[in-house]
């Protein structure tokens, strides 16, 4: 048995993901809005989107990489379904790759139409 740094991890690491998604569409949502208020030139807008997408795809990548870690720890072999307390930090691991992932893909999705509209008409 492996000795499992569960007194250092959370189950708050499964909600980073979401929530890094929720944050980019908020802030990319709100940025459009007050450029198309203000006059409809999405110039300055895009720009702020793209750094806003910067972030955000780092901070998936970095949560989908403890996840990765978390979920390879040992040699125990997929699917991690018995109750013990390694399968049971490698699902969890698992499950925030998988999130991360998910995160990646809504955030590019969330940036895409930066890249194509240049006014707000």
């Amino acid at each position: 048995m492996t000795h499992l740094p569960e007194h250092r991890e959370s189950l708050w690491w499964l909600s980073l993901p979401p929530l890094i998604w929720l944050l980019h569409f908020l802030l990319a949502y709100a940025t459009v809005a007050i450029a198309c208020a203000k006059g409809g030139e999405l110039r300055a807008a895009r720009w702020a989107i793209g750094a806003y997408t910067v972030v955000a795809v780092a901070g998936a990548l970095a949560t989908g990489w403890h996840g990765l870690k978390r979920h390879r720890l040992g040699w125990a072999s997929v699917p991690h379904d018995f109750d013990t307390p390694e399968d049971r930090h490698r699902f969890i691991g698992f499950a925030q790759l998988l999130l991360s992932g998910l995160c990646l893909l809504g955030v590019l999705f969330v940036a895409l139409p930066a890249l194509f509209f240049e006014t707000c008409r």
